[in-house]
């Protein structure tokens, strides 16, 4: 563990803040979580499929001047004065968005990408309405329809499954039941499902019913960004997603639509679902959308998907099943069965051992979610770090070491071949 007060160096970095000596001295107890946190993000592998580790550009703008700025309202339109700065972040972050996606239109505003799906459902549903969405339990979301989130409690859920058989989406049954439900909205996207997605079928399906085409891209826009799959953008009539997973931006959500929803979606978004917008984040939104459109970006996302795959197929030859039997994007959705070890026990042996990933249901599983048959892994960070398909063969040896340390006698010996890996690819390393 590093002192927080020993540390006087560190304190101009955007690792730690702009004035991270004012901090150590105002409050360490603070300053330490931030030294801390850093260090765990050097000291162990960073699976987890939602996250990745933003750029120091990033940083910067989300712990600049701009966090103090009040700022309801849109661009030229808003309810205070003194944003004639701030404008300008959002009409840069907004011009940046609607090129990089080929979008009519963009809105930054959105807090995360629950705020930003809620503002869909209510700029183009009326409660009761039915909602066409994967199920949570093959690999869905909470706001497409649980029964304990907004979206299960206000609209009428119909969940589409994958096939039992190949575990991919079964287009067939989305097409049964949208001829019989005949949904007001259709969802695509998922947080756990490891396979592209047919747009294209999607958009046939919602045509042919009269529904909005909605696709939360939440976990792969990034990849779209880089041009490593293929975009939604064409067929939805709404793109909702989140800015920190592979896009490696800030905490927080945007939506691009058609210019004919445009209005609908600004509404929805201010004044319905939120007030001010947090221009720190909005303005740390547009650095990276700059940065996604980069040559070096567009590298990044394909190789994520190189080290996903090469993760994917090395977890294989340790005796956990890549669901639908492989991956292409930046997850993997393993069954741990051939183990006989729960989700549950391999996230805790996994932890001890310096990896975090997370336990996960995997399709038809008979475990309950939280103790979960499967994991789900993600190398949006490890990629950012510099790892290869060469360092996967590696990581995916010392996840099934870790996976059967029933015990935890090995967690220590395991942890340090954690440190000796991310060692030679840290975080942050000019921190």
């Amino acid at each position: 563990m590093t002192d927080a007060t020993a540390t006087p160096e560190d304190s101009g970095t955007p690792f730690y803040g702009p004035d991270f000596g004012s901090l150590q001295q105002t409050d360490p107890d603070i300053a330490q979580v931030l030294v801390d946190e850093l260090d765990r993000l050097r000291g162990g592998l960073q699976l987890i499929a939602s996250e990745n580790f933003t750029s120091p550009a990033v940083l910067a703008a989300l712990g600049s001047t701009l966090s103090n700025k009040y700022a309801e309202g849109y661009p030229g339109k808003r309810y205070y004065g003194g944003c004639e700065v701030v404008d300008r972040a959002e009409e840069i972050g907004i011009a940046r968005a609607k090129e990089l996606f080929g979008a009519e239109h963009a809105n930054l505003q959105p807090h995360s990408g629950a705020q930003a799906n809620f503002a869909v459902y209510a700029a183009l549903l009326k409660p009761g309405d039915k909602v066409l969405a994967m199920s949570l339990p093959h690999g869905g979301h909470l706001t497409h329809g649980s029964k304990v989130n907004f979206s299960g409690k206000w609209f009428e859920p119909v969940p589409y499954t994958v096939r039992k058989d190949t575990e991919l989406i079964d287009y067939d049954e989305v097409r049964d039941l949208a001829r019989e439900h005949r949904p007001q909205m259709i969802i695509a996207g998922a947080t756990a499902y490891p396979r592209l997605i047919d747009f294209a079928k999607f958009r046939e399906i919602a045509d042919e019913v009269g529904a909005w085409l909605v696709v939360d891209a939440a976990h792969f826009i990034g990849l779209v960004a880089g041009g490593a799959i293929p975009s939604p953008v064409p067929y939805a009539d709404v793109v909702s997603f989140t800015t920190h997973k592979v896009l490696r931006g800030p905490r927080g959500g945007m939506i691009v639509c058609k210019q004919e929803l445009a209005q609908r979606i600004d509404k929805a978004v201010f004044p319905f679902a939120q007030g001010g917008p947090l221009m720190h984040a909005v303005a740390a939104k547009a650095v990276a959308l700059k940065e996604a459109a980069s040559p070096a970006y567009q590298q990044y996302s394909r190789q994520v998907i190189a080290n996903s795959q090469a993760l994917a197929e090395a977890l294989s030859a340790e005796g956990m099943r890549p669901t639908s039997g492989g991956t292409d994007n930046h997850l993997a959705l393993l069954d741990l069965a051939a183990t006989g070890v729960t989700g549950a026990e391999a996230e805790a042996r996994c932890d001890a051992a310096g990896i975090s990933l997370n336990k996960n249901a995997i399709p038809y599983d008979p475990r309950p979610p939280m103790v979960a048959s499967g994991i789900r892994v993600g190398t949006a960070a490890v990629t950012t770090q510099g790892l290869t398909e060469p360092d996967m063969k590696e990581v995916a040896s010392l996840i099934a070491r870790a996976v059967r340390d029933a015990d935890g006698s090995a967690s220590a010996e395991i942890r340090a071949g954690v440190r000796a890996l991310v060692e030679k690819h840290p975080a942050y390393p000019h921190a």
